[in-house]
């Protein structure tokens, strides 16, 4: 028990710069309480003591603003960082070394009994303050849920999910989509420098279009100087012809944050 209690309180260290001590963590951070009453909880709802479990999560969400449903299961290193107005649901399952921030539901869309209602994390997985997770699919190790995204199907490993309803962004060979340091080091947040996928949509139809206006512009001076030797009938060339380039390829990049 002193060393799950110590390996937790370790994990915060890590992962959160505020922290300066084990005392701190220990009589501070909510989220290593709302841990510690939840695996009692859990341990009565498991032993069949289900309204128990249920009184010991409730006074739990009143102490900590953190809402667990004691039939939810939790894995080691799990940090609830801020994590003010977190639910989890009865039959959501929590991955070794989770991160979940502030505002993050573990929902589920099905209301029937017994059945796998609430998402399953990975181990390692970053939820970002905000972010609804919603149906009993899986997350992958290593994924990260951007702020305020709205997953509804399966994200896979190491990828990042982001958006409304959420759109992934596919890892990378051996990492995950938003490494920006080296391997290992946590990202908190789950923040990712790469494109959002519609985003990547956009600038595509951007290039191509300032693409085709470029070869246009090319078709309509090569038969203007054809015109102009003689080779060709002068009147082939209309007068609303664009011989010049007008589409303004580097705005449009620059209002979609290119």
């Amino acid at each position: 028990m002193f060393s799950r209690l110590r390996s937790d309180i370790q994990c915060i260290l890590d992962r959160d710069p505020a922290a300066r001590s084990a005392w701190e963590v220990l009589t501070c951070y909510p989220g290593l309480h709302a841990i510690l009453l939840h695996r009692l909880a859990h341990a009565c709802w498991t032993s069949g003591l289900k309204w128990l479990g249920r009184f010991i999560s409730h006074i739990a969400r009143w102490l900590t603003g953190i809402e667990i449903h004691p039939g939810a299961i939790i894995g080691e290193r799990v940090f609830f960082d801020h994590a003010m107005g977190v639910v989890v649901g009865e039959t959501a399952e929590i991955g070794d070394g989770c991160t979940i921030y502030q505002g993050v539901t573990l929902g589920g869309t099905s209301l029937y009994k017994g059945t796998k209602r609430h998402p399953t994390l990975g181990k390692n997985v970053v939820v970002s303050a905000g972010a609804k997770v919603l149906g009993g699919f899986e997350v992958g190790d290593g994924a990260k849920i951007g702020s305020n995204a709205v997953v509804i199907k399966p994200v896979p490993a190491g990828a990042t999910a982001v958006g409304i309803p959420a759109r992934i962004i596919p890892s990378k060979t051996g990492e995950s989509a938003d490494v920006t340091t080296a391997q290992g080091t946590f990202s908190a947040y789950g923040i990712t420098l790469e494109d959002d996928p519609v985003s990547q949509a956009m600038k595509g139809l951007i290039d191509n279009a300032s693409s085709q206006e470029h070869q246009i512009a090319l078709l309509w001076q090569a038969i203007e100087k054809l015109s102009d030797s003689g080779r060709a009938q002068r009147d082939c060339v209309p007068d609303d012809a664009a011989r010049r380039e007008t589409f303004e390829a580097d705005k449009l990049n620059q209002l979609m944050g290119k």
